[in-house]
């Protein structure tokens, strides 16, 4: 059975169709969760980023996912979690769900799907997870605003090259860009992704760059201090 083993939790990923990567875990370890929160994981999959939320603090995360295949995946890792009162599947498109939920939420994650109009992959499950058909930005911000607490966040993470529409589109409905994390794998790379916070409210708009390796295969030091509390590889050192 396919693992990926976290210092508190296992995600098992069996069915799901994306997979535990780099990118994902650096970004659920970055989310604005200060302690006490209420949390949304749209398109949870496994269930990664409600997990990482509860370790960070959250009170209670739901996780909302379309594919029977990985709702089913995403329970189970909560159940077998150290904290299956605070964490919550649920079999739903994210627009049905913002139709017949009256709950708002703290803060709402999203690591929506990627591709739009490019040549689709051949699983169908992995096609779901990672094109943007089912699941348009506009719809997708439509459900945030619907869902998001009157001083709740909205935490993003976008290829690079979708950030400006996906900015233009939020502002439309009131959702004003915070901060911005560019990620890059290495010095002297382009980055790739970028993982952006919205809040109902203006502030001062934070853009800053993140290496995620500072060699091969060594971690930069800021991208440590977020994963360490995570990955087993930094429990073994400490």
């Amino acid at each position: 059975m396919s693992t990926f083993h976290f210092q508190q939790f296992t995600v098992y990923q069996e069915k799901s169709a994306m997979k535990v990567c780099t990118d994902a875990t650096l970004f659920g370890a970055m989310a604005p969760i200060e302690g006490g929160e209420t949390v949304l994981d749209i398109g949870t999959g496994t269930g990664l980023l409600a997990l990482m939320a509860t370790q960070l603090g959250a009170v209670r995360a739901t996780g909302v996912e379309l594919t029977r295949e990985s709702y089913e995946e995403a329970r189970s890792n909560f159940h077998s979690s150290p904290w299956p009162g605070r964490l919550h599947a649920i079999h739903s498109s994210i627009q049905e769900f913002a139709d017949s939920s009256s709950c708002h939420y703290d803060v709402i994650i999203s690591n929506p799907p990627f591709f739009h109009r490019h040549s689709k992959a051949t699983s169908r499950h992995r096609l779901l997870a990672r094109h943007t058909d089912l699941l348009p930005y506009p719809e997708l911000v439509d459900c945030v605003e619907r869902l998001l607490a009157e001083h709740g966040l909205f935490y993003v993470m976008l290829p690079r090259h979708a950030v400006d529409d996906f900015y233009s589109i939020a502002r439309r409905s009131g959702l004003h860009r915070i901060a911005q994390t560019d990620i890059r794998s290495r010095n002297h790379a382009d980055a790739k992704i970028s993982c952006l916070t919205f809040s109902r409210h203006r502030r001062p708009d934070r853009i800053r760059q993140l290496t995620i390796y500072q060699t091969e295969r060594v971690y930069s030091a800021e991208s440590k201090h977020y994963l360490s509390p995570f990955l087993l590889r930094f429990a073994k050192q400490d």
